[in-house]
């Protein structure tokens, strides 16, 4: 079965729920294809046909019910929770969902991500790269983490578009061509020096984009590591070989060098559905197949890993 592991549903009721608490968000993910309005469906299941895709894992990073108010952020992660349980209700062939959590509120976090996971049935949970300001590994997040340890669930972790708080990609239009990569290197970065990924190992982590510019970096951070003493829990190249990355770059040479860094198991199909529709989602899948990789290492990429990572029917 062919899994897409990297898609977004972006509900329009939940977007405006999102817009009536203060989000000024919103506007980037309404576009065709994206959510709940007349004939998205119906377009979505079109592409995914077009390009050999049985199943999208769906999840509503970076659109998250992350708010300061804790009554507000439960309504809304309960509003699109319901939205995507109904969606895969609709359609269990060929759709599963990924929680949202109230997050920063950490028991109501907890509940929440419990009803979605034990009640509703969600494949497992989904994470921006920081929460208002804070990252992945504060402390305050740990009943979250054990919550999701406790049921062996995968987190898909991904970039929250906050610029890394730099004006330098804020304010010159680079928040996603380059912001969101490198939110994905640091973000699951603060996860390994916080100690999540050691003292939770059952939690399978995923992370967005061949984890941005970590196969790159990563001989510099062991380095790093082992010269300054720094305070990951272990050598971080061993750390990150833990974690799964999804393809989604659409360029050979860079997934080849994912997986000689990362190994060929590691690696997950994604697409970033809706922003690559049409052509661009058919390439998404097409380029694993061109890149240059063994036939065993594609089809790892394409099909096998994912039986890995999730429990799906």
């Amino acid at each position: 079965m062919r899994v897409d592991v990297h898609a977004h549903y972006f509900p329009v009721d939940y977007l405006d729920l999102l817009k009536s608490f203060g989000s000024t968000r919103t506007d980037i993910a309404r576009i065709p294809c994206a959510g709940n309005a007349e004939g998205d469906i119906d377009a979505r299941l079109r592409t995914m046909d077009a390009a050999g895709v049985d199943l999208q894992i769906l999840s509503a990073t970076p659109q998250m019910p992350y708010l300061e108010d804790a009554g507000s952020a439960v309504e809304a992660a309960r509003f699109v929770n319901d939205r995507y349980a109904e969606l895969v209700a609709d359609h269990p062939d060929r759709f599963a969902a990924l929680a949202a959590a109230p997050l920063p509120h950490t028991d109501e976090a907890v509940k929440e991500t419990v009803r979605a996971l034990d009640e509703l049935g969600f494949a497992g949970a989904s994470v921006n790269t920081s929460v208002l300001g804070r990252t992945l590994g504060d402390p305050a997040f740990d009943a979250y983490w054990a919550a999701l340890d406790e049921r062996s669930a995968p987190v898909f972790v991904h970039a929250a578009g906050r610029d890394l708080d730099s004006p330098q990609i804020a304010d010159h239009g680079l928040t996603w061509i380059v912001g969101a990569p490198f939110e994905d290197a640091v973000g699951v970065l603060h996860l390994l020096r916080a100690g999540v990924t050691t003292r939770y190992p059952n939690i399978k982590f995923i992370v967005p984009h061949l984890g941005g510019s970590l196969s790159f970096l990563l001989q510099r951070i062991d380095d790093n590591y082992l010269y300054y003493n720094e305070t990951f829990p272990d050598v971080p190249s061993k750390l990150l070989r833990r974690v799964w990355f999804d393809s989604v770059g659409a360029y050979g040479p860079a997934l080849r060098q994912a997986v000689e860094t990362f190994g060929a198991d590691r690696i997950l199909l994604g697409s970033d559905f809706p922003y690559f529709q049409g052509d661009l989602y058919t390439r998404a899948v097409q380029y694993v197949i061109d890149a240059g990789l063994t036939p065993a290492q594609t089809r790892q990429v394409l099909e096998d890993n994912i039986q890995q990572v999730f429990k799906l029917g």
